[in-house]
């Protein structure tokens, strides 16, 4: 055995059984003095009787005989997990490898590459750096097999913190989220956590700063483009009734506060007096409008704001009042008696579990929407998706396995049938329900979008909403008069605003498009809105701004301007060519 063989494996456990003698190469065996050809690995076999070449040693102990065995085993194992991690990424044996390697290093070279053989089968010498080259891609090879074993355990340990706190798993959809992961990545090893006392006291402290920088950012923002205040109702696990008061402006939405009105929710002087609090803590000449919802609290609340604070406008949430258009509209008797026949189909499938798997195997998964306590909308949903499963629906209770369950002599069971297969009327009118309000279920998703501000298009959204159902009604007055009706008893008292008419004027989008309707009520309540929130010398070069707007003349009439109309929010138009007329900008954003 070699000095550098021996340097190299004196640290191995073989060696404690091993008589060195001075002088001799070989290894010698401690317990009946025979001499080991080989290095510490065969001396291992000929120990562990092991080696089917080699006799073994017949006076060996039985701890070192087993202590032998079992490094022998280990090692194999080791070797066995290596090779199957080389084949798994394509390598096969390293000597394999290093064929492989060689041989694209000599296709790539120029000719006297380091391949094993060349293109006349001729043996290439290898270079000097082929050896080393062939060394660095494995290694490389192996770090980034070990790297994704490595990220595995990275991502399961994050996965158990969270499933242990239950944090929902749209957690890491979080701004804040990769921003943390980044910066514990950067700092790299030893990096200590903040503990429970650093996250309560200097951390917190220098977030709340952060955020008093920010909201200074945003106060600018509502004094240069103005504001408007909403209010958000809701109620808790413990059925306390909340309200949340939020400020929005070009700068984005500025939570204020949340006050719980468990006792004054239905008083409507004190939610005046709640709403004017922040009024005043915002600044009058900041707010534009304050937006709350329709409950009668609420409206008495809005017109005693608005006769207290004359240069500001109370306006109803758009989003409730489109939901009351359709509870209004759901009480007519076609609706209303289509609507109770389609709950109770939907409240028998749901309600049994037998029917319920038999509905999915026929609907292929698909499920039916079922009603909400909250929103009217879901329940004209649940209608369009009860009529998507028409097919399948009549297939089930027509199919041999209802047939034959129990379902088919139950009370229930027979209603149910019979509604879905032999009641003329039900399907007929389930896709007139349909037809007549799905046109103002789409104008309450675009109100409730976050993909662009819904105050400059609600007159247009409305418009359209109605034009659709009077086509769905094929122009026929008798059917689509009385669903007309219900939406106009709502938009006439609550949704008909001078705001509303000033966003929609000045909404660049339609003010320039084929379809703009310059009507009397339109600007009669921009001029409104004008007169209200202007004294006389704004309003006076508001007027004349009109004018520039209008004709497109000077910054509005530019190419840029022009071509970015439909391209751009009206808001950021505004920003980027309202400069000259900030009269106006505050009613456009």
């Amino acid at each position: 055995m070699s000095s550098s063989d021996s340097k190299n494996s004196r640290k191995d456990f073989v060696w404690k059984y091993v008589i060195e003698v001075s002088g001799e190469q070989y290894l010698r065996c401690k317990f009946c003095n025979q001499r080991c050809t080989g290095g510490v690995n065969r001396l291992k076999h000929y120990l562990a009787g092991t080696h089917h070449g080699m006799k073994p040693c017949n006076k060996v102990s039985e701890d070192a005989r087993l202590e032998c065995k079992e490094a022998l085993a280990n090692f194999k194992d080791k070797k066995t997990k290596r090779n199957e991690l080389l084949q798994e990424i394509g390598m096969g044996s390293t000597s394999m490898h290093e064929s492989a390697l060689s041989k694209t290093i000599g296709t790539l070279g120029s000719g006297s590459g380091s391949g094993s053989v060349s293109g006349s089968g001729e043996p290439i010498p290898r270079e000097p750096m082929d050896k080393f080259t062939t060394s660095q891609l494995r290694q490389s090879t192996l770090n980034s097999k070990w790297k994704q074993e490595e990220r595995k355990e990275v991502c399961r340990k994050i996965g158990r913190f969270m499933y242990s706190k239950g944090l929902p798993f749209n957690t890491v959809n979080d701004p804040y989220w990769f921003p943390m992961i980044d910066i514990v990545a950067n700092f790299g090893p030893g990096f200590k956590p903040p503990s429970m006392h650093e996250l309560r006291t200097w951390i917190l402290k220098e977030e709340v700063n952060d955020l008093s920088i920010i909201k200074e950012d945003h106060k600018k923002a509502w004094k240069q483009y103005g504001c408007s205040i909403t209010s958000d109702g809701w109620t808790d696990g413990k059925s306390r009734c909340l309200i949340n008061f939020l400020v929005n402006s070009p700068a984005g939405t500025w939570f204020m506060k949340s006050i719980d009105a468990s006792d004054t929710i239905k008083n409507g002087e004190l939610m005046f007096k709640y709403v004017d609090e922040v009024v005043e803590e915002i600044g009058e000449e900041n707010v534009v409008q304050v937006i709350t919802d329709n409950a009668s609290n609420y409206v008495n609340a809005g017109m005693r704001l608005m006769e207290k604070k004359s240069r500001l406008w109370w306006t109803p949430c758009v989003a409730h009042c489109i939901d009351l258009m359709l509870e209004d509209i759901g009480k007519l008797n076609v609706h209303a008696t289509t609507l109770s026949r389609a709950r109770q189909v939907v409240k028998f499938i749901y309600g049994h579990t037998w029917v319920l798997s038999l509905m999915r195997t026929f609907t292929k998964n698909h499920e039916l929407i079922r009603p909400a306590i909250t929103q009217f909308a879901t329940a004209f949903l649940t209608l369009q998706s009860l009529y998507n499963q028409k097919q399948a629906l009549i297939a089930m209770f027509s199919s041999e396995k209802w047939c034959s369950s129990t379902w088919v002599k139950k009370i229930e069971g027979v209603k149910t049938r019979s509604t879905v297969l032999f009641d003329p009327n039900f399907w007929p009118h389930v896709a007139f329900c349909i037809k007549t309000t799905v046109p103002l279920v789409s104008v309450l998703r675009e109100v409730n979008s976050e993909e662009r501000p819904a105050m400059g298009y609600i007159y247009e959204l409305m418009d359209s909403a109605k034009e659709k159902i009077a086509f769905n009604c094929r122009g026929m007055e008798r059917k689509y008069g009385p669903i007309w009706r219900k939406i106009d008893v709502r938009w006439t008292s609550q949704l008909h605003r001078p705001l509303h008419a000033a966003d929609y004027y000045l909404n660049p989008q339609l003010r320039y498009g084929d379809k703009f309707s310059n009507v009397d009520e339109v600007r009669k309540g921009l001029f409104e809105c004008m007169d209200t929130m202007l004294d006389y010398q704004e309003r006076l070069k508001a007027d004349i701004q009109l004018d520039s707007y209008g004709q497109a003349m000077g910054e509005f009439g530019s190419r840029i301007a022009i071509d970015s109309r439909t391209l751009r929010s009206p808001t950021s138009w505004w920003m980027c060519f309202g400069g000259s007329t900030p009269e106006l900008q505050k009613f456009a954003i």
